[in-house]
């Protein structure tokens, strides 16, 4: 079976924890590109186009933003499914027609998620638990996209077509959900920031690994879509070639 090609939009700015978590979760060859840097692939031959976490908002006044949510936009108008997680869920939103915008609050740490049932969350509970770091929120979703997932702060996951917006974060690992606390200190105090760390258990990891399903269920609708359209085209070809003999 021949392995499928995702672009990674690593927007990320120090990136190496998000480079190893992603690749360790997503069973397709990743080609990375450093979206920060403004480095974005020139083609759109990929079989799908998964776009990383980041401290950035969409709404800040930084060049590479509005290449790399242009760059989404085109790829999924022209039919490569994407999948984008945090601040790519939300760079996802934006490409697709819906709007960003900053919260009152900051969700950060291990929190309880409930979806609405779609096949990116097969055989995810109900349910269940996540580790989110965002301070900012879909609050308009994409025309036509469905909610499917949500918490007291928001929306936690959306679906347009074979587009996925995700805003917790299933890809890490303790390693960086501390890290990523860790950094939060100027904004939201060591007091709030050390309760986070010390959530941070092998208890609640491994409640949160239950999410990492939807990077296989994604996996798996990208390769049943290109069998699907591989099959249409077949089939092309052979009306084709009848009406031509």
């Amino acid at each position: 079976m021949t392995r499928l090609r995702f672009a990674l939009l690593n927007a990320a700015h120090e990136g190496e924890n998000t480079r190893r978590n992603f690749r360790r979760e997503i069973d397709a060859d990743l080609v990375e590109f450093d979206a920060t840097e403004g480095d974005l692939p020139n083609h759109y031959d990929f079989d799908a186009v998964v776009v990383t976490g980041s401290r950035s908002s969409v709404y800040w006044d930084e060049a590479w933003i509005p290449d790399l949510i242009d760059y989404v936009a085109e790829a999924t108008d022209r039919g490569v499914p994407a999948l984008g997680v945090c601040y790519g869920h939300q760079v996802l939103a934006e490409a697709l027609g819906g709007r960003v915008a900053g919260m009152d609050d900051f969700e950060l740490g291990y929190a309880e998620v409930t979806h609405h049932g779609d096949e990116i969350f097969e055989g995810v509970d109900e349910e269940f638990t996540v580790f989110a770091s965002h301070g900012d929120a879909v609050v308009e979703l994409p025309p036509e996209a469905e909610l499917l997932a949500e918490n007291e702060y928001g929306v936690h996951a959306f679906r347009a077509g074979h587009n996925w917006g995700l805003q917790f974060h299933p890809e890490y690992d303790v390693e960086t959900a501390r890290e990523v606390a860790d950094g939060k200190r100027d904004r939201l105090g060591d007091a709030r920031v050390d309760d986070v760390i010390a959530s941070i258990t092998p208890e609640q990891y491994d409640a949160a690994c239950e999410a990492k399903q939807v990077f296989d269920n994604f996996v798996a609708h990208v390769r049943d879509l290109q069998a699907e359209r591989a099959a249409e085209a077949d089939a092309d070809a052979s009306v084709t070639g009848a009406t031509d003999d």
